[in-house]
């Protein structure tokens, strides 16, 4: 089971997505006004996010020290959100429509780990199976 990590072992992984949600939110004011950006901004803005939040969450699990297996699945889902940023970063690139079916594929291996509790170490938290646990123990 996960602990609480302290501040000083969240204090990087936080300002990771701190930095991530900053760029969230010029993604979405170039949504709001593209005039107000370079040609081909978009491509950059849309694939910054994506792979800075890949890094923070690698940061954050060698922040956490979570069991091997636990790493090589956090490391799945970097590594989709890396080939996610890849197809947002290279649109036009032939090899923009693999990055994104490498992706999707790895988002739903990575789901479907999740759903089948591997590995075994994996906290019951993960992926709102505590708001079923909290549930089951209000009804008994």
């Amino acid at each position: 089971m996960y602990d609480r990590l302290n501040r000083a072992r969240r204090a990087l992984p936080l300002v990771l997505g701190a930095v991530t949600l900053a760029s969230v939110v010029v993604l979405l004011a170039w949504d709001a006004a593209p005039g107000l950006f370079p040609a081909r901004a978009h491509d950059t803005l849309a694939a910054f996010p994506l792979a800075m939040i890949a890094f923070a969450y690698l940061v954050y699990q060698v922040a956490h020290r979570p069991a091997r297996l636990e790493v090589v699945k956090a490391v799945l889902l970097a590594i989709a959100f890396l080939f996610w940023a890849a197809n947002q970063f290279w649109p036009d690139l032939k090899q923009a429509t693999l990055f994104n079916d490498i992706a999707i594929a790895l988002f739903v291996l990575d789901v479907f780990l999740v759903m089948t509790g591997w590995p075994g170490s994996s906290p019951d938290e993960s992926f709102a199976e505590t708001y079923a646990a909290d549930l089951k123990r209000r009804q008994e």
